[in-house]
C-alpha cells in the first residue's frame, strides 16, 4: 500500500510540475468562457441593442452582410435575437483544400440592418479565449495537446483524491484545514479534495471533445472535399425559405436560419416558442417544407454541455468557474510545495555534511 502510494505520489507531482505552465492558461480561460455571454455583453455593448420593433425581412439582413463580407465569403447562417441583441451573420470563405476555412461575424443592427461591427475568428477577447482553451492558440497539433492535458488532469484528480485519503483516522480528519502547516499545502489539500470529482468530469469531456472519434464510433470526418461549403447562389430566397416554414404553423419567432451546402441542399429553420424550439427543414429543391423530428440529444452534445456548462444550472456554471480557478492555484501551490520540499531537503544534506565533517575532526 505504501508503495503504490508513493507512485500515485510521483505519478501526481510530476504531472502537475511538467504541466503547470499549460494547465494555468488552460484552467483560467475555461472559467471565463463559462460567464461568455456576460462578458461579451460588457466588452461589446454596442452589439447588444434594443430590438424594439418588427425584425425586417431576413432577405434585407443577408444584403447587408454581403455589402461587408469579403471575396469568397458566404452565408452560413443568420441568427435572430429575441429582446436585446444583434442580428448576427455568420460568413465563411470558400477555400479549395481540405483545411478548414476561416470563418467571420457580423453583426447588424435589428431595425435598421445597417452592419454594426465585423470580427475574424482570432478577433475579440473572447475569440481569443476560445483558442487558448481549444488549442494553447497552436493551430492543428494544439486541440490533441490539450486533449492529452485532459488525460492529465483527470489522473491528477484520480491520484490527488487517493493522497489526500488519511493514512491514520477518520475521513473527517482528512477534511480539517490544518493538516499541513503552511498555507500552501493546505490549500492544495483542501482545495484538490473538493474540486477532484468535479475537475475529473470536465477533464474527461474535455478529452472528449478534443478526440471525438476515439469515444464515438459514429463520429466520422466530412465527406470528399473537406467542410462542406454553403451555396453561393442558392435557388431560393431567404425570405421564401422562412414563408415555407411558417407555412408549417411551427409558430415562434425565427432564432436561427441556416443555408443550404454542396453536401445537403437543405435549408435549416429554427423558431422558438418560450423555452421550445422546433426545428424546420425546407428542401432547395421544390421549396417543401417538414418539420424535423425531435432527437434526443448525442453523447457528444450532451459532453459538450457539461463541460461548456451553456444550458447548465446556475450550480454546475459556478462548479464549472472554481473548477476552473482552483486548477491554476493548486498548480502553483504544488510548485511551491515541490520547491519547499528540494530546499529542506538541501538543508538536510548541509546539515548532515555538517554533521559528518564534525565527527571526522572530533576523531
Amino acid at each position: 500500500m505504501i508503495r503504490l502510494r508513493r507512485a500515485w505520489f510521483q505519478i501526481h507531482k510530476w504531472l502537475g510540475i511538467a504541466l503547470a505552465v499549460l494547465i494555468i492558461p488552460l484552467s483560467l480561460s475555461g472559467a471565463a468562457l463559462v460567464w461568455s455571454d456576460w462578458i461579451n455583453e460588457r466588452i461589446n455593448p454596442q452589439r447588444y441593442p434594443e430590438v424594439g420593433a418588427p425584425l425586417l425581412a431576413p432577405s434585407v439582413y443577408a444584403a447587408s452582410a454581403k455589402k461587408i463580407a469579403e471575396p469568397g465569403e458566404r452565408i452560413v447562417s443568420i441568427a435572430f435575437p429575441d429582446r436585446r441583441g444583434s442580428v448576427q451573420v455568420t460568413l465563411i470563405k470558400s477555400t479549395a483544400g481540405s483545411g478548414r476555412p476561416p470563418r467571420a461575424w457580423a453583426w447588424l443592427d435589428p431595425k435598421t440592418a445597417a452592419p454594426i461591427e465585423r470580427a475574424g475568428t482570432g478577433d475579440g477577447v473572447l475569440r481569443v479565449l476560445h483558442i487558448i482553451h481549444g488549442s494553447l492558440m497552436w493551430p492543428g497539433p494544439g486541440r490533441q495537446i490539450v486533449g492529452w492535458i485532459g488525460v492529465a488532469m483527470l489522473l491528477s484528480s484520480v491520484s490527488g483524491l487517493w493522497l489526500w485519503w488519511p493514512l491514520k483516522g477518520s475521513v473527517r480528519r482528512g477534511l480539517r484545514w490544518n493538516r499541513r502547516p503552511d498555507f500552501n499545502s493546505n490549500l492544495h489539500h483542501t482545495g484538490g479534495f473538493w474540486i477532484a470529482l468535479p475537475l475529473a468530469v470536465l477533464s474527461l469531456t474535455g478529452a472528449w471533445i478534443a478526440f471525438p472519434t476515439v469515444f464515438s464510433r459514429s463520429t466520422a470526418p466530412a465527406g470528399p472535399g473537406g467542410t462542406a461549403q454553403p451555396l453561393a447562389t442558392p435557388e431560393l430566397t431567404v425570405d421564401q425559405v422562412l414563408a415555407a416554414a411558417r407555412s408549417l404553423n411551427a409558430g415562434g419567432r425565427v432564432a436561427l436560419i441556416t443555408w443550404p451546402t454542396d453536401k445537403k441542399a437543405e435549408w435549416s429553420i429554427a423558431m422558438k416558442s418560450g423555452a421550445t424550439t422546433t426545428d424546420v427543414k425546407v428542401e432547395e429543391a421544390g421549396a417543401s417544407a417538414s418539420l424535423v423530428p425531435e432527437r434526443p440529444q448525442s453523447i457528444a452534445q450532451t459532453m459538450r454541455r457539461i463541460h461548456e456548462g451553456h444550458g447548465m444550472p446556475l450550480i454546475w456554471q459556478i462548479i464549472i468557474f472554481i473548477g476552473g480557478i482552483l486548477p491554476a492555484a493548486l498548480a502553483v501551490t504544488g510548485i511551491m510545495m515541490w520547491l519547499r520540499m528540494r530546499r529542506r531537503r538541501a538543508k538536510h544534506r548541509r546539515n548532515m555534511g555538517d554533521l559528518v565533517e564534525a565527527e571526522a575532526l572530533a576523531n
